[in-house]
Parts: structure tokens; sequence; C-alpha cells
């Protein structure tokens, strides 16, 4: 093997190791520019617009020839879209993650992929054999990460003490938040992935109708701006919130628009078209291990052991999940795949990355990354 096939077989693996720290970034900068008194709302507004301007340029050359036509079920297809992701999502995401920390959002993150298979078995779009074992693997593996979930929200326990946070003074939890103001958060975060997960629902179908990624990400961070600058001025009215200087605030912006979308894009499709999602996927759980370590060091945030422990239990069950859903996909021929089988996201934390796995097709399982 001579240095281009080395290089080649390995270059996967540092593109997905390089966009998980861009990941865990994007949770600790925009923890810290919200903790600084950034508005959620505003911040929304800026991470879509400058997505949007990202995108436009490379949707306006690469798709000018093959661009579908419009039609208003398309528009309607992408203003729901636009309210599912960029407004629903993302808002409850940080004011969530604000109520909270970034290293426990970052965990509770990985329950996505469960949640987007419950769904799509309420819409019967993912089919269950209980006979078989890689239906057995998917059902266990959801539960599991469901009890995951709830270690984590209901039991604290001691903190756990890292090698290089002795002797450090801390943001604990119930310093920085009540308790009552973190079992809100939870319930934010929980509603953000249940908002995430009809999101990759209704893009699937909709890019059916109107398959060009990059078209269709800049209509949804278009229409995602428009709708969110609206909530932002009722919710979070005067000039003030708009206002922000050279500092994190502007980093969070900038940041996650850039790394979370433009680079996010075109590094996730090529890793996606060579060694398929079920590789992709099998990274998130080391966005969560940096974010904690990151967290613990930049905003001396703590971990108690029973959310460690509930971040562990949530890893296992996703794994199984995913093992489940790609031994799922190998069992079905091309043809029947392509129709019944129904791709799980990523649970990276950018929401507008999604957009560009059209070839992450309905085959096989997937934030999911965006913060």
């Amino acid at each position: 093997m001579d240095f281009s096939d080395a290089w080649r077989s390995v270059r996967p693996y540092l593109a997905m190791i390089f966009l998980q720290f861009g990941y865990a970034g994007m949770y600790i900068v925009s923890v810290a520019s919200l903790k600084r008194g950034m508005s959620h709302y505003v911040l929304v507004v800026y991470r879509n617009a400058v997505a949007a301007a990202i995108i436009g340029p490379f949707a306006f050359w690469f798709e000018r020839k093959g661009r579908p036509k419009m039609t208003l079920q398309i528009f309607l297809k992408i203003v729901a879209l636009a309210l599912l992701e960029p407004v629903l999502d993302q808002n409850f995401y940080y004011l969530g993650t604000k109520y909270t920390s970034a290293s426990f959002s970052s965990a509770l993150y990985n329950v996505l992929p469960a949640i987007t298979f419950i769904n799509a078995l309420i819409l019967r779009m993912e089919k269950v054999d209980v006979k078989k074992r890689h239906s057995q693997a998917k059902i266990i593996g959801t539960l599991v990460t469901v009890v995951g979930a709830l270690v984590m929200i209901l039991y604290k326990g001691p903190i756990v003490e890292f090698i290089w946070t002795r002797g450090r003074s801390h943001h604990t939890e119930v310093a920085s938040q009540d308790e009552t103001h973190w079992l809100i958060g939870t319930f934010m975060l929980l509603f953000s992935c249940f908002c995430w997960s009809l999101f990759f629902i209704l893009q699937s179908n909709t890019l059916k109708s109107y398959p060009a990624e990059l078209s269709l990400s800049f209509l949804i961070c278009v229409m995602g701006t428009l709708l969110a600058s609206s909530v932002a001025l009722i919710l979070d009215p005067g000039v003030k919130p708009w206002m922000i200087g050279f500092d994190t605030r502007l980093v969070a912006a900038i940041y996650s628009g850039i790394m979370c979308t433009g680079l996010a894009y075109y590094l996730q499709a090529v890793v996606v078209k060579e060694r398929g999602p079920v590789f992709v996927t099998a990274f998130s759980p080391l966005c969560m291990i940096i974010v904690t370590v990151m967290g613990s060091i930049i905003l001396a945030e703590e971990m108690s052991l029973g959310r460690l422990i509930g971040a562990v239990v949530i890893v296992i069950g996703l794994y199984s999940l995913i093992w489940g859903k790609s031994n799922d996909h190998m069992n079905q021929s091309p043809k029947t795949g392509e129709k019944q089988a129904l791709e799980l996201p990523k649970t990276t934390n950018d929401d507008m990355i999604s957009n560009s796995i059209d070839c992450i097709s309905i085959q096989s399982i997937s934030s999911a990354k965006k913060p």
C-alpha cells in the first residue's frame, strides 16, 4: 500500500474526528455566548443568516441547471421544515442548553435516533419483525436509550472529579440553575429532539419531489431566518438584543453558521458517499466526550455520576440501534430498501447539516452535526 492509498483509507477517519471537534466547539461557544446574555432568539436568526450566505452561492452555481420547479406544495413543505428546525428545534435547544449544561445536552441528544425510530413506527415508515435479530436489536436499543435518558433526568448522584478539575472552583448545577430550571431545560431538549426528528422525516419526503440538496438547504435557511426574525421581534423586542460586539456572541453566530453548515456540509457529504451513514453516526459519542472534557475546562462545568452513567447507557443503546438498522439494510434488496427503510438522523449538533444528506437515503440508520 503506497502513501496515496494509505491517505485515502485514513482520510474519512480524520474528517469525522475533525467534525466532532467542530461540533463540540459549537456546544461550548453557544453556551458561553448565552451565559454572556445573548438572546437565543437572535442567535438563531444570525446563525441561519450566516448559513444561507454560505450555502447560497454553492446552490446557485452547482444546481443552476438541475433545480426542480417550485410548486405550492413544495413551498409549504419548506415553510414547515423551517418552522420545525430553525425556529422550534434550535430555539428550544439553545434554551434547554442554557438551563442545563453543554455536556448534558450533548449527551442527551444521543437519544435522537431512538426518537426518530419511534416516530417512524408511528407513521408506518419503519417496519419491525420481532422474530428477526436485527429488529430485536432496534427495539432493545431504543428501550435502552430511553432508560439512559431517564437515568440522566432522575438520578444525579455525587459529582465526578476529573484530574484537571481538582482544586478549581466550578459553576455547579445548583448554583447556576436550580433543579426546577434543570428539569425544564431537559424537557426542552427532548422537545427539540422531537422537532428535529420530524424535520428529518419531512425532509426525506421533500427531497423526493425536490431533489436539490443545496437549494433546499438554502431555502430552509432563508425561510428559517425570516420566521426566526419574526419570533425574535415579538418575544424579544427592542434593538439591544440585536447588538453584538467582537466577543463570544459574534463568534457563536459566525462559527455555527460556517463550521456547522458550510464546512461540515462538504466533509460529511463526502464521507457519507464513501463510507456510508453508519460510519458517520458511529463517531457521534466522540462529540459527547469532547464536550464533557472541554466543558469542564473552559466552562468549569461539573458532571454528576448519574448523568455520566446515563450517558454511557444511551451510547450503548445507540450502538445497538445502529447495529440493528445496518443489518436491516443489509438484509434488504436495493429495490425494496429504497422504499421501506427509513434513515435515522445523526446525533451531531447542527441541524442544517442534515439538509446535505440526500445521499443518505432512507436506506440506513444515521445528529446531528450545529454550538
